[in-house]
């Protein structure tokens, strides 16, 4: 059992990453950081779920297994045939706030640990660091489902959405057969392989392989390109506003607010991938904290303008569409403004794509430069500084599958894993101050352990409200890598053969 919860001194980490053959190019500042955390954080949700949170969701609840915790815990098996629970309605600004402060608190624990560990690994190199190599395992098999899993799902948004421009406004069609994955949901069409979705993930590793330099450099243009989108549709909306829309403000009170907040708040997930940029940065201690509260301030002034402009042009009974932005656009006559807003959508996907491979990558690096995953995983690219191997097969671990099966369906794995992760940092915050109190920090969470301790009730209360389902699907993914952990990992871990 010691051997399990044996940890790496932070200062080990540090120099180990310092190591000629580890070394990964520095060449990232604040707001290069900044940019990867809006890209990662903004992607087409925001002319999505903000409709669907505004209006509610109204679908039946088909199977005990698809309820969630909280569902079991209030109505038991009755659970199994509730409806949808109403929506925030024009007060859905109001619920991305409330998500803002609540990623808030676990935003500021990432930014203490980032200032304190930058090593690129994020969660699972400060679990390694505070809690021992057994927490390290879990948090970064998590988070390999948690990126994988999310990029599959951007890649196969990205393929539909450039299908339905290519289809509306080019008048090019692809064959169902390469345009469509074979394994679709129900009611979907299908084919053989999605083509689109694995090309356009082959070539954001391409990028990513070049160089971080390049990386960002490309993530930044497309992070312009959507943040102007954004302000374009809100400015050219605005005068189509008509204030009655706004009432009632809240139609379903307080705890249409929170069902609405329980929507939006993975729109907010992908700020703590700022934290895998900690090696590439150049100074990490000063620019990884405002690179996370940037991201947050800044995606919060967006989504609530998106969230005020969209329920003051139409009604919000009329959003729970799969493209309600589009639809109000297009209810307007404004289809100048509808095809800027889809050109953003997919700058907004392509740039999650971008940052979600990285990170990644990056996960992978980590893991094998302890050797708790083989040792290819950690070669870096003798040119561009780039763990070039990770990356590629990183690369077509995500482009097969999202050809192959319509992955949205598991999208909410990705959720589980990332609340399960601000839990990991927060605790840490926790457990860091009570062991290592004399260790320098350069930016330090306010009013410890309450700021921690709400991030993890959050973080709780979050998880609660996921689908039974989701949490079998989460628990079966850790109990194979508790396999791959003790067949591999344990044996040739780097404090185990030292």
């Amino acid at each position: 059992m010691t051997g399990l919860l044996r940890t790496k001194s932070i200062d080990a980490l540090i120099a180990s990453s310092e190591l000629p053959e580890n070394r990964l190019r520095k060449s990232l500042g604040p707001w290069s950081l900044t940019a990867l955390g809006v890209g990662a954080v903004i992607g087409s949700g925001i002319f999505t779920l903000t409709g669907t949170a505004a209006a509610g969701k109204v679908e039946k609840i088909e199977s005990i297994f698809h309820a969630t915790i909280l569902d079991l815990l209030i109505h038991g098996t009755q659970a199994g045939s509730m409806l949808g629970r109403p929506g925030a309605g024009p007060a859905i600004t109001i619920s991305f706030i409330l998500v803002a402060i609540a990623c808030l608190l676990a935003g500021l624990c990432y930014a203490e640990m980032a200032s304190m560990i930058p090593i690129a690994g994020s969660a699972y190199t400060y679990a390694y660091a505070i809690l021992g190599e057994i927490f390290a395992w879990i948090i970064g098999w998590d988070l390999i489902l948690e990126y994988a899993v999310s990029n599959m799902s951007v890649a196969v948004g990205f393929s539909a959405y450039l299908q339905d421009l290519g289809d509306n406004i080019f008048g090019v069609h692809l064959p169902a057969e390469i345009a469509y994955p074979m394994f679709s949901a129900p009611g979907q069409p299908s084919g053989i392989f999605n083509i689109p979705a694995l090309l356009i993930t082959l070539l954001v590793t391409w990028v990513l392989v070049r160089g971080i330099r390049e990386s960002a450099q490309t993530n930044t243009v497309m992070v312009i390109i959507k943040i102007a989108a954004i302000v374009l549709f809100c400015a050219g909306a605005a005068r189509a506003i008509h204030p009655e829309n706004w009432r009632p403000f809240a139609p379903n009170g307080f705890s249409g607010i929170l069902t609405g907040a329980s929507i939006v708040f993975f729109t907010y997930i992908g700020f703590d991938s700022v934290s895998t940029a900690a090696e590439e940065c150049k100074r990490p201690q000063r620019d990884l904290p405002f690179g996370i509260i940037a991201t947050l301030i800044i995606c919060t002034i967006l989504y609530g303008s998106v969230a005020l402009v969209l329920t003051g042009i139409a009604k919000y009974q009329t959003l729970n569409t799969d493209s309600p932005v589009a639809n109000a656009l297009k209810a307007l006559g404004y289809n100048r403004l509808r095809l800027i807003v889809t050109f953003g959508a997919l700058m907004g996907m392509l740039s999650s794509l971008l940052v979600y491979q990285y990170g990644q990558a990056r996960i992978w690096f980590a893991m094998s430069r302890d050797r708790l995953l083989p040792g290819i995983f950690s070669r870096v690219h003798p040119k561009h500084r780039t763990p070039h191997i990770s990356t590629w097969i990183a690369g077509f671990v995500v482009g097969l599958p999202a050809g192959l099966w319509d992955i949205d369906t598991f999208a909410e794995l990705s959720n589980i894993g990332t609340l399960f992760a601000f839990i990991v940092v927060s605790a840490g915050v926790i457990v860091l101050r009570k062991k290592q109190p004399e260790r320098p920090r350069s930016f330090k969470v306010p009013f410890v352990p309450l700021i921690p301790s709400l991030s993890i009730g959050c973080c709780l209360i979050l998880m609660m409200g996921l689908p039974l389902v989701t949490w079998i699907r989460f628990v079966a993914w850790l109990a194979i890598g508790m396999i791959v952990y003790f067949t591999f990992g344990r044996k040739h871990s780097s404090l185990r053969t030292a």
